[in-house]
């Protein structure tokens, strides 16, 4: 559990788009700043501070938050080092699987006096016992080169409940378009973040393949979206 779970937290910046909607969604009172990708809720009228690898840290020290939220993966460690030298209090987090997410949101909660909120249930539920596809996929996530989605992923984690095995082993491989079909994938997976794969851009390079196109924010988000991603992923998924 968090070390500082025992205080109350009433200003809060968000660094990861997951939490500021996951934040928004339990105490949205508390939440002073976002980064420009925070898209999520619609509307959200809060500070903004620059990008999740580039955040104007000054930006985030005058708004005096006290409490910053961080991604392992998404935030530059001399950001976090930064923010935590000008005496702000930062965590970071890095959940590597669904159930790690959903954790990790539980004490998140906690902090904000609300350890387990209604979209929480819902997403905790949405996972217990979800379609299986028994497929295999090759999920693509930037051209020029290509880039891949590996095994070693949180968003990798979030297929294979789904009954889809990523066939791409690490974190982020980069393979040409040969020596991915080599590895015999069912179908092509292109989400639409964060590079915004179409129809009209992606599936021609693999035109023996079938391609299903899903949401970037339920493949790759852990917060309140993880409540719909079961449902929403396996339409697209068997959308073929």
């Amino acid at each position: 559990m968090l070390e500082y779970v025992s205080q109350t937290f009433s200003r809060i910046v968000s660094l990861v788009p997951s939490l500021t909607e996951a934040v928004a969604a339990t105490a949205p009172g508390v939440l002073v700043g976002a980064t420009d990708f925070c898209t999520h809720p619609e509307g959200l009228d809060v500070q903004r501070v620059g990008g999740t690898k580039w955040p104007d840290v000054e930006a985030v020290i005058r708004l005096a938050p006290d409490l910053v939220l961080a991604n392992q993966e998404e935030n530059r460690k001399e950001d976090v080092e930064a923010l935590r030298a000008a005496g702000l209090t930062v965590h970071v987090g890095f959940p590597r699987t669904v159930a790690a997410a959903l954790g990790h949101l539980a004490e998140i909660c906690a902090l904000l006096g609300d350890p387990d909120p209604a979209w929480l249930q819902e997403a905790r539920a949405a996972w217990e016992n979800p379609t299986h596809l028994d497929l295999r996929a090759a999920v693509p996530i930037w051209k020029k080169p290509w880039m891949w989605l590996g095994d070693d992923t949180f968003a990798a984690d979030v297929l294979a409940r789904l009954g889809v095995t990523v066939v791409h082993s690490g974190r982020y491989p980069k393979m040409g378009v040969a020596e991915t079909a080599g590895l015999r994938p069912d179908l092509l997976v292109f989400p639409d973040e964060p590079y915004a794969f179409s129809p009209a851009d992606g599936p021609e390079a693999f035109p023996a393949l079938p391609s299903s196109f899903v949401s970037g924010r339920h493949l790759t988000w852990y917060g309140p979206s993880l409540a719909e991603a079961p449902a929403v992923l396996t339409r697209s998924l068997i959308a073929l």
